[in-house]
């Protein structure tokens, strides 16, 4: 017995695990195999609520109105495009170009001023030929002449040319005392033809101002001096 080879191998166990997997691909097809219709018509029929709700929702307000504007002046204008410029700078230039640079910009900036200034005077022409003739203002105070002084008095002098100097005697009494108060005044009188000579008896009149002192004009000599 001990001489007999050892033909015998020894068993394996064959793996039970091997045939699983043949019994469940059968399974696996079949589930691939179905038709997967019930799961596609399942989100048709929830869209339909969907569409139901979105068009019970209320449509979208219009949009709000823009703010306004911001009202800036030319001047603030211009220096917010000076602020955002980002060009390149300018090349230096001699004191001799700046100033014919702005002897330039000054007639330029003339030769508009003198345009505009001819189109609005243009302008004003036009409008006051096409307006109405204004009406006559009426006079605030009408014009009335008061009534002028007349004065009598003895020539003192009459050396000027066509003027004489006449003194005027006033005679009144007190207001408390009741005496008689007795003043002279001296005048300057026009005479044209020098006709009344010194110690004359005159009559003269106010009249407007004919010089610095001249304030009165001759109206006839009432008494010759003997």
């Amino acid at each position: 017995m001990a001489d007999e080879p050892d033909n015998e191998t020894p068993e394996t166990p064959e793996p039970v695990e091997a045939e699983a997997p043949a019994a469940e691909q059968p399974v696996e097809a079949e589930a691939a195999s179905e038709p997967e219709a019930p799961e596609e018509q399942a989100p048709a029929a929830e869209q339909a609520p969907e569409a139901e709700a979105a068009s019970d929702e209320p449509a979208p307000a219009p949009p709000a109105p823009s703010e306004p504007v911001e009202q800036i002046s030319s001047k603030e204008r211009r220096r917010r495009a000076r602020s955002r410029h980002a060009g390149e700078a300018r090349s230096p230039r001699t004191p001799e170009e700046r100033h014919a640079e702005r002897v330039a910009e000054r007639g330029a900036k003339a030769l508009r001023r003198r345009a505009r200034r001819l189109q609005e005077r243009a302008k004003a022409a036009e409008r006051r030929a096409a307006a109405p003739a204004p009406e006559p203002l009426a006079p605030v105070h009408a014009p009335v002449e008061g009534t002028r002084r007349v004065r009598q008095g003895i020539v003192v002098s009459d050396k000027a040319e066509k003027t004489i100097t006449v003194r005027i005697d006033v005679a009144r009494r007190h207001r408390r005392y009741e005496k008689i108060v007795r003043s002279s005044s001296t005048l300057h009188a026009h005479d044209e033809n020098n006709d009344a000579h010194e110690g004359d008896v005159v009559r003269v009149i106010e009249s407007r101002p004919l010089s610095r002192t001249k304030r009165w004009a001759l109206v006839d000599v009432v008494e010759r001096a003997r």
